[in-house]
């Protein structure tokens, strides 16, 4: 393995990472659905569906490396379970018209992983 994913794996690098992409969806859900919502025309152009399904592609390979990587190194499969809930919550949540249903279900999808990202930084301390 690369000396420099390794030791980005061994410091929760790739969890922060994660947990810091995390962030960005809630903001990106955040600004979509309330602020630019009330501006129509700017609002089409940022709710792109390519948006979504580049952040879940990322978070699905942000989450198979740390999670996984984390699983192995401490033994805990809680984090990478709660983490995979998240990810399933997320991409559940791409499957609906776009809303205010999809924008919760989407946020609590990036709770859920962020809180195993949390649990797995936590575990390899």
């Amino acid at each position: 393995m690369n000396p420099t994913i390794r030791h980005a794996l061994l410091t929760g690098r790739i969890d922060r990472i994660a947990m810091a992409l995390s962030g960005l969806c809630v903001a990106h859900c955040f600004l979509t659905a309330v602020v630019l919502g009330l501006l129509a025309s700017a609002g089409g152009v940022f709710d792109n569906p390519i948006f979504h399904e580049v952040g879940l592609v990322l978070a699905i390979l942000l989450g198979a490396v740390a999670l996984g990587h984390g699983a192995v190194v401490h033994g805990y499969m809680m984090p990478a379970a709660i983490g995979s809930l998240g990810l399933g919550v997320m991409a559940g949540a791409m499957t609906m018209d776009h809303g205010l249903q999809e924008s919760v279900y989407t946020l609590i999808g990036v709770a859920i992983l962020a809180l195993g990202h949390d649990l797995n930084h936590r575990a390899g301390r």
